[in-house]
């Protein structure tokens, strides 16, 4: 990957490659494997970029489809909830306790449930949010408000 590409195009939207693998991931080394393949596949796809969206969009469709990935493929590994849960606790590269129960909560939405959530948080436009699920803006703001109501209510019980 040249240094030029990766500084001018990737870091200034890194904010938006760190939120979503750390929504896909529960532990440091994860998070590091699947930014590090975001950003790979980023720079791999770079050329298919059109211009049909803003390329804060791309990058956020390319992550969240390599964290939609390797998901996929840790869970035909057998990948363990009980272990992904006990790394998360004994994670200690996320010290921030109140962001770490929001991401514990996120977690435990469905994956377009999260993805919503998380563009949501990026402030995106429910139109916006629309062209990238796929979706109308209106199911977007209605799944918005449920998603919403499902993370008060799993904060308010300190998740579960």
């Amino acid at each position: 990957m040249s240094n030029d590409f990766y500084t001018t195009s990737i870091v200034p939207h890194s904010g938006i490659i760190i939120k979503i693998c750390r929504a896909y991931t529960d532990s440091q080394e994860d998070f590091e494997d699947f930014y590090q393949e975001a950003c790979l596949q980023i720079w791999k796809s770079r050329n298919a970029f059109q211009g049909k969206s803003k390329w804060s969009t791309w990058i956020y469709r390319v992550t969240l489809n390599v964290c939609l990935t390797l998901v996929k493929k840790k869970r035909k590994r057998g990948y363990s909830q009980e272990i992904r849960n006990e790394a998360l606790e004994d994670n200690k590269a996320f010290e921030n306790e109140d962001l770490n129960l929001l991401y514990a909560a996120i977690k435990k939405l469905s994956e377009i449930d999260r993805a919503i959530i998380l563009l949501h948080l990026e402030e995106n436009s429910h139109k916006e949010i629309a062209a990238i699920i796929g979706t109308s803006p209106n199911n977007i703001a209605v799944r918005i408000n449920r998603i919403k109501k499902q993370l008060k209510k799993l904060l308010d019980g300190k998740i579960n």
